[in-house]
Formats: C-alpha cells, sequence, structure tokens
C-alpha cells in the first residue's frame, strides 16, 4: 500500500473515532459524570480559615520524664508502716542482771528489695508517727532519720534512768520501707499480660481487636510513688497506640465527690440544652479533678509539673488510654478502609492517600461514587479532586477540596488529617470525559481503521 494513502487513511479514521468519541462523552456528561450526578459542595481548602484545620504535632518534644519522678532526699526520712530494726541492750530484748546479752538478730530484705541486711528486732511505725518501746512513752519520729531517731531513743532513755551512759547505744536500722498501693490501668497493651503479644501487634491495626485493659496494683517504695515509677513497673511510658498524656484520678473522698458532681452537672445541662431544638448540646469538658500531664509539648512551652501532681496516694489510679478513635476513613476511588492516624508527626492528605493505596497521579479503579466506570479502566488520566469531610461542632459538617494539582505545588492546599476525617476521591469531570473519550478511540478507532 502506498504509504502516503495509509497516512491519509489512519488520519481520516482518528478524526472520525475521536468525533464519535467527543459525542459520547457529551452524553455521558449529563448521565454520569460523578460531579454531576454526586457533587459535593466543597470549599477550596486554601481558602478556610485556620479554625478549621488541626494545630501541627511534629514539632512537639518530649516532656522531660525526670519531671514524673519525685526527688528522694539525701536520707531516707521515716513515716507510718516504717518497719525499723530496734536493739537495745538489755531492755530489747530484757536480760536479767549478771547474764550475758543476747546478741542482735540479723534480718536479710525481700527479694525485690534495695536495702541492706538489718540489725534488731522489728517494730512498726505507727499510723499517728509514733515508735512504741519498752518501759518508755511512744516517740514521734514522723519526719526523721534513722540517725535522728537513735539519738532520740538514747536521750529518752537517759531522761528516764533506764540505762547508764556507757551502755545507752541503742541500734536503728531500717527493715522494710513503707509502700503505698497505687492501681494502674493500661490501654496500650503495654501491661505485664500484654508485653508477649507486642511485637506481634506493632505493625497491626485492626478495629474491634481485643486489646482489653492491663495493669493492677502496685507498690511502690516511699519516695518512688510517682507516675515514672508507676509506669516503668507496668511496661514502661505510654506505646503509640496511647495517647501522649497520662491521667491520674485521686482517691480521696473530696476528688470523688467533685467527680460525682462534675457527672451530674454535665448531664443535667445536657437535658436542658435537648429541651429547645436550636441549641447545641454542650460537649463534655474537662474534668477538673482529673489530672492530666502531658508526655509532649510545643517547643519552648515549660510544663507545669510539681513534685505534688506526680506524687501518687494509697488508691490513686493511673490511666493510659487508648487512641482507637484516632482514626480517618477513605471512600470514592480510594480503597474504602479505615486507618489509624500517626501519634507523633502530622499526616496530610497526600500522606494519608499513599496510606490507603491511593497515590496522586494513579488512575482511580472502582469506587464507591458514581460515573464512568468503564471509562475508569481504559483512560489513564488520574483522578485530581478530593474532598476531606470534617465533622464540626453541632453535628455540622465541612467539606474541604482539594485540588491534588494544586496541593502537590502548594502546602497550603495541604490540609492536616485529623480523627475522624472522610477523604473521598474523584474524577474531575473534563479528567471522567477525557478518559472516556480516549477509552472510546482505543477501543473503536483502532478498531475501526484496523477493519479498514
Amino acid at each position: 500500500m502506498n504509504t502516503n494513502l495509509f497516512q491519509t487513511r489512519l488520519w481520516k479514521h482518528i478524526r472520525n473515532s475521536v468525533g464519535l468519541g467527543v459525542a459520547a462523552s457529551l452524553v455521558a456528561s449529563l448521565t454520569g459524570c460523578s460531579t454531576l450526578t454526586q457533587p459535593i459542595d466543597g470549599v477550596p481548602a486554601h481558602r478556610l480559615p485556620p479554625e478549621f484545620f488541626p494545630a501541627p504535632k511534629n514539632n512537639l518534644v518530649p516532656v522531660d520524664i525526670a519531671l514524673l519522678a519525685l526527688e528522694p532526699p539525701r536520707e531516707y526520712q521515716l513515716g507510718p508502716d516504717d518497719i525499723l530494726g530496734v536493739y537495745i541492750e538489755g531492755v530489747l530484748p530484757f536480760n536479767p542482771p549478771n547474764t550475758p546479752p543476747e546478741p542482735p538478730p540479723v534480718n536479710f530484705p525481700e527479694q525485690d528489695s534495695t536495702l541492706p541486711p538489718s540489725i534488731g528486732y522489728p517494730i512498726a511505725v505507727q499510723e499517728d508517727g509514733t515508735l512504741s518501746l519498752p518501759l518508755i512513752a511512744p516517740l514521734k519520729v514522723e519526719g526523721l532519720t534513722l540517725d535522728q531517731v537513735r539519738e532520740k531513743i538514747r536521750e529518752a532513755y537517759l531522761e528516764n534512768d533506764i540505762l547508764r551512759e556507757e551502755k545507752a547505744r541503742p541500734i536503728v536500722t531500717l527493715i522494710k520501707e513503707r509502700t503505698y498501693d497505687v492501681i494502674v490501668v493500661r490501654e496500650d497493651g503495654l501491661g505485664e499480660t500484654n508485653q508477649r503479644n507486642l511485637q506481634a501487634q506493632s505493625s497491626e491495626f485492626v478495629r474491634g481487636r481485643d486489646n482489653s485493659a492491663s495493669g493492677g496494683l502496685v507498690k511502690l517504695p516511699a519516695y518512688k510513688n510517682d507516675i515514672l515509677h508507676a509506669l516503668v513497673e507496668t511496661g514502661g511510658l505510654p506505646g503509640l497506640n496511647a495517647k501522649n498524656e497520662v491521667r491520674v484520678l485521686r482517691a480521696s473522698e473530696a476528688d470523688k465527690r467533685k467527680r460525682a458532681q462534675f457527672v451530674r452537672d454535665f448531664y443535667a445541662s445536657q437535658r436542658n440544652a435537648m429541651l429547645d431544638p436550636c441549641v447545641c448540646p454542650p460537649e463534655l469538658p474537662e474534668d477538673p479533678s482529673v489530672l492530666r500531664i502531658p508526655l509532649r509539648l510545643p517547643p519552648g512551652v515549660i510544663p507545669n509539673i510539681s513534685p505534688e501532681d506526680v506524687e501518687l496516694q494509697d488508691g490513686d489510679i493511673v490511666y493510659i488510654e487508648n487512641r482507637e478513635t484516632e482514626v480517618f476513613y477513605t471512600g470514592g476511588l480510594l480503597p474504602g478502609g479505615e486507618f489509624p492516624l500517626p501519634r507523633d508527626y502530622d499526616l496530610d492528605v497526600l500522606g494519608a492517600m499513599a496510606i490507603a493505596g491511593g497515590g496522586i497521579g494513579q488512575a482511580g479503579g472502582g469506587g464507591g461514587i458514581g460515573g464512568l466506570g468503564g471509562a475508569r479502566s481504559v483512560g489513564g488520566v488520574p483522578p485530581g479532586m478530593l474532598y476531606v469531610l470534617r465533622q464540626t461542632p453541632c453535628n455540622g459538617q465541612v467539606a474541604i477540596e482539594v485540588d491534588l494539582a494544586r496541593a502537590v505545588n502548594d502546602p497550603r492546599s495541604r490540609p492536616l488529617v485529623q480523627p475522624g476525617d472522610t477523604l473521598i476521591l474523584q474524577y474531575k469531570c473534563e479528567e471522567e470525559l477525557l478518559n472516556f473519550s480516549l477509552g472510546t478511540f482505543f477501543t473503536y478507532g483502532i478498531q475501526e481503521l484496523l477493519r479498514n
């Protein structure tokens, strides 16, 4: 066949096929274009005010964990429930005259104790902070060191003429330090019962997985009864499945009454607001009786954490809450699913699309949004419009429109994803028509060209 004749026929068929595709695309635009049949009224991302976007967390720095621990005194100061080893020659134990004194008993510490072996008979410090010894009135020893207690015992027996100067040499040691019973509840899977499964669970995120709270009763020695030691005893700092904070619920009766009154007031205000359909029901505010200690803060912010905040008493509850609700959803031309948000760094819409399996420049393949389904798999033009559906107060919603071509070049057009967002990927109408035209040409035009 003559070369010029072949080129002429090829151009004729291409022109006819493109014309057919454009005509078919025009018809499809009136019946099947998703931007026309299922429109989303969105606001361009670069036009929204800052209050619609979450605060960035890339620059947050960890809080110095030393602030979560108490600073112990140079010398141990006694308190109620401390057990002392006391030996007083001739008095404790009592020796009849003209008999050799008995040697003091030696006490070895418990297996998990850091105390050295002690000498003496065990005597506990009473709840009122006193120490009861034979032949003398109870001595007030709360807040004193071992050397101060030893001197106080010596002076008491000398003042009552019970011992002579040369024999008033009492021995006072510490057998067992007082402890505080603290309850630790963790929902991050780092409790002792869940540590075996931590490595297997670190790379998976399954909604509805049984991630029961772990923890239990922890006995903390004196001057180690703080948040840091409570966390170390139960698995360490909160993991990536937990929020970046520690909550402390005090066990005092006053704090319990405050929490109960707070709940009653909240539900009462919510019931009153529901009587008026035009009033937005209030959200649950911060409970003033619950202490929240952040673990990450913006640079330059000095955490307001006092020793009284981190000190734990009997019955206090340390609570580590999980991040199960910090997720985003995908739909449209993106693979539908639920995905966790990272805890310690920001995630913008382009990164969220990559996590969901729909990176920039990839042609959409099937999805929840209607349109010219056949053209999607044939055409090579990727979808270029992403909508972020974000909840607002009072059950409202704002649709953030992200033009992907602009988002690649303009960081202001890449909003950060926040919990509860739904990302819907769509074709622009012209993209869908172009894909249909290309699909029509390659399906019918080349077929007709080869037939002739």
